[in-house]
């Protein structure tokens, strides 16, 4: 069991207060969508179909299976007229006898089209949320750390699971119903030409405000479900970053605030979807309310003609019968549209994510083993447009030694070593490998020359055995892992675990304490037998006899690597052949630990406050 100050970085979550008070009143704002034109539309439609062509032969027989079915409905209409006029008027006995397996026979054809509708519309529909879902994982892993620093993850796993979803009803779904309401509609449309032309001409008057209405609906379905989009990101945010937090929120009471918050984006979410349904709703009825009058005057018309026979009994059975019928077809019409709206809606969102431009890899030479050698050149480095991080940064570092960072927090020490494996390409200035530009190497190669450990560990949740070999499941042996976990000391803990090294770890090693977790790391390091190791506060959550423990095992492992150690406790570099002193994104001093002691300058100061002496327990207790 650990304590809640293990638990809890107490420090790090108090820096961060003053800015969560400023957040209090809000909720995570996100970058609204831009609203889809119609030439943006048609372009998104038109790489969606690249996906949607893949299954072809699928939608073939969907839109096949939806052509019998709706055929089969509107036969089903046309035959009401020979069964009342046979059968119930006219009592043909013939008719009645065979009418019977008849209508039978037609309506399992109906149900097998339906089957096959249905299943090959699920194939296509379930197989392009797959490749989409796909492509989008793959793109993630090849995005640059920038776009990790500026998106939120309940954005990015808003697009991967939500608007992914919303892409079936804009690709396989709309185009099996749109076929199916169409050919529904000739159908029925045939059927009362065939009974009274003159009647059916009245359904014509009709269209052109039906479209009106469609088309007004359409527009406002499609501007709100951008909007809706961009609701459910700042849910995902809400809970993911509420479920990441759980102790920082229990530990400071934050649970009243965080309700509010995430109640305040449900309500925001429910408006936006309500807006939906009442512009649906709305349209639908519009479309049903017009059908409607134009039916009650084909009633009365047809009334009259009954009067001077004109309509059969079954004809005019039939007839309102079509024209009832016709209401489904254009309500799901109406339902298409918007359903199409709101899948083009996602897939904007989609396709803006596959759109970010990937990481750069522009190098071509390979690298198989580096010697270590690294050179900062006149390095200068901006996060954003407003501030520089690094100033003209320069030192070089021989293979095998050992170089230590030290300077207060927000310093530039972690963005230093985070450019070495490229984590961002943007900086100006040169960094060499052994005497080659960083960018002129595979970034697969370059990277595979280092090791990380660092003071934020991340685990997965997976075995230990599978945290610790890591990218390297092809190629260690269980021995090798069991070797590293015994360099890191992580065994001593290890062996006491219920599976041992076939445990689970919990979500980022929830089920472990920080300092197993780091310990953890280390061996995942040592496993990677990497030549360049940087350690970013590798020891930080260590106990003093596990660091005892652990430093003697990275003081064998550092003898035969270039390594770069971040640290504040100094009393663990005293040793390293070179120690950069930084502040404020600059070096201001380099050298051994007794010649920058002997400067009497920033590390004296730093080692001063570090080691003052703290009061006795007893001298505090005194007064």
């Amino acid at each position: 069991m650990t304590s809640l100050s293990e638990s809890v970085n107490l420090d790090d979550v108090n820096g961060k207060l003053c800015y969560i008070a400023g957040l209090m009143a809000k909720i995570p704002t996100l970058k609204p969508n831009k609203p889809i034109k119609v030439a943006n539309a048609l372009h998104v439609y038109a790489r969606l179909f690249a996906y949607v062509r893949r299954y072809w032969p699928a939608l073939i027989i969907a839109a096949v299976a939806s052509m019998v079915y709706s055929g089969v409905d509107a036969w089903f209409i046309y035959f009401l007229k020979p069964l009342l006029n046979e059968g119930l008027v006219a009592k043909n006995r013939a008719f009645l006898l065979w009418a019977p397996f008849l209508v039978l026979g037609v309506f399992i054809f109906r149900g097998i089209a339906s089957f096959l509708s249905n299943y090959n519309i699920a194939t296509a529909s379930r197989g392009v949320i797959m490749f989409l879902r796909q492509d989008l994982f793959a793109h993630l892993q090849r995005l640059p750390s920038r776009f990790y620093d500026h998106t939120t993850s309940g954005r990015v796993l808003s697009v991967l699971l939500y608007s992914v979803d919303q892409v079936a009803n804009a690709s396989a779904d709309v185009l099996t119903t749109a076929i199916q309401a169409v050919f529904l509609i000739v159908g029925l449309i045939i059927v009362m030409f065939s009974i009274s032309w003159k009647l059916t001409l009245l359904y014509f008057v009709i269209l052109p405000m039906v479209l009106i209405i469609m088309r007004v609906a359409s527009l406002r379905i499609r501007r709100l479900s951008l909007s809706i989009q961009d609701s459910i990101a700042v849910l995902s945010h809400c809970a993911e970053e509420n479920i990441e937090g759980y102790k920082v929120v229990r530990a400071f009471e934050g649970q009243t605030y965080e309700t509010d918050k995430f109640n305040k984006a449900t309500r925001i979410n429910r408006q936006r979807e309500m807006k939906v349904v009442v512009a649906r709703s709305l349209s639908v009825s519009a479309v049903q309310f017009i059908t409607a009058i134009a039916l009650a005057f084909t009633l009365y018309v047809a009334t009259l003609d009954i009067a001077d026979s004109l309509l059969t009994p079954g004809g005019f059975v039939a007839m309102i019968a079509a024209m009832l019928a016709l209401l489904k077809p254009m309500k799901d019409l109406a339902f298409v549209q918007n359903k199409l709206y709101k899948g083009l809606a996602g897939a904007q969102n989609v396709f803006e994510l596959l759109d970010e431009t990937p990481e750069e890899d522009k190098g071509v030479k390979t690298l198989e083993r580096a010697k270590g050698k690294i050179e900062f050149d006149q390095v200068n480095f901006t996060y954003s447009d407003d501030k520089k991080v690094l100033h003209d940064i320069s030192f070089t570092i021989e293979p095998g030694e050992v170089v230590a960072l030290v300077g207060r927090s927000g310093s530039g020490k972690s963005t230093l070593v985070s450019l070495l494996p490229l984590f961002y390409h943007n900086y100006f200035g040169n960094i060499r490998l052994d005497g080659v530009s960083i960018k002129d190497y595979q970034l697969k190669d370059l990277r595979r020359q280092f090791a990380l450990v660092s003071q934020n560990v991340t685990l997965f949740h997976d075995t230990v055995l599978n945290n610790i070999a890591y990218g390297q499941f092809d190629k260690a042996q269980e021995a090798d892992i069991l070797a590293a976990a015994q360099a890191s000391y992580a065994m001593e803990f290890i062996e006491k675990l219920p599976q041992g090294l076939h445990t689970l770890v919990g979500e980022n090693g929830v089920l472990l304490s920080g300092g197993q977790r780091q310990r953890i790391a280390i061996a995942r390091a040592i496993l990677k037998n990497a030549p360049i190791l940087i350690l970013d506060e590798a020891t930080s959550a260590l106990d003093t006899e596990s660091e005892r423990y652990i430093q003697s095992a990275l003081n064998e492992l550092i003898k035969t690597r270039t390594t770069l150690v971040i640290a504040h406790r100094l009393s663990t570099i005293e040793h390293a052949d070179k120690i950069i002193v930084m502040d404020d994104g600059k070096i201001v001093e380099m050298g051994t630990h007794a010649s920058l002691l002997a400067l009497n300058g920033h590390y004296t100061k730093l080692h001063r406050m570090q080691f003052k002496e703290a009061p006795s327990l007893d001298a505090v207790n005194a007064t």
